[in-house]
């Protein structure tokens, strides 16, 4: 066995659930163990994966290059992600891209208490890749059900060591990430039920 590490599966979640991601961890003391954050519907998530229109971009670095890319889901809710020089293709991506424009993000949830006391949750990018509708089509339709799936588990599993841990940090209703699910589904619907100009 080689001691390769592997990297984790990244996680497909709507913006909604992903924004009350605040709650992060680790599973052993080593310094470079990788962190998670706790989805609400009880999953961890090292990497994630999301689709959605980047809407605006904005150099926020004072000293050098630091890109700020908004994303939005079908459903109308904000991913932040911030590429610097740690991220250079990806702050090359949010420099070069006109928005709007459908991308595609891998990337590492990333946590930060603001001054007043808030936690704001954003997307540290490894890749950012410009795509399609049909792959933004196919990823709605495999969130929506990665997430309504992920909500059952979490109603149904007594042991489930990371959904015991979501209950216990969570005051959050299941019911927003379903209902979250179901309107992404139904705004795919919308758009081919609209007739071409």
């Amino acid at each position: 066995m080689s001691s390769v590490p592997t990297r984790e599966v990244a996680k497909r979640v709507f913006a909604r659930e992903f924004n009350d991601a605040t709650y992060t961890f680790k599973e052993s003391d080593d310094d470079r163990a990788p962190v998670y954050v706790l989805l609400p519907t009880g999953e961890s998530a090292n990497r994630i994966f999301v689709v959605g229109t980047l809407t605006e971009t904005q150099d926020v670095g004072e000293d050098s290059e630091y890109w700020q890319g908004r994303i939005v889901d079908p459903n109308g809710d904000t991913y932040f992600t911030y590429a610097g020089q740690y991220q250079p293709e990806a702050a090359s991506m949010l420099r070069e891209l006109e928005p709007p424009a459908y991308v595609a993000v891998v990337g590492k949830p990333r946590t930060y208490e603001t001054d007043e006391g808030d936690v704001n949750v954003s997307i540290r990018p490894e890749s950012i890749t410009e795509v399609g509708e049909a792959v933004r089509d196919r990823w709605v339709v495999e969130t929506a059900e990665r997430t309504l799936d992920r909500i059952q588990t979490f109603e149904e599993s007594e042991h489930d060591e990371y959904v015991q841990m979501a209950r216990d940090e969570y005051d959050l209703p299941t019911e927003n990430y379903r209902r979250a699910a179901v309107e992404a589904l139904e705004s795919l619907e919308e758009e081919t039920a609209e007739p071409a100009p």
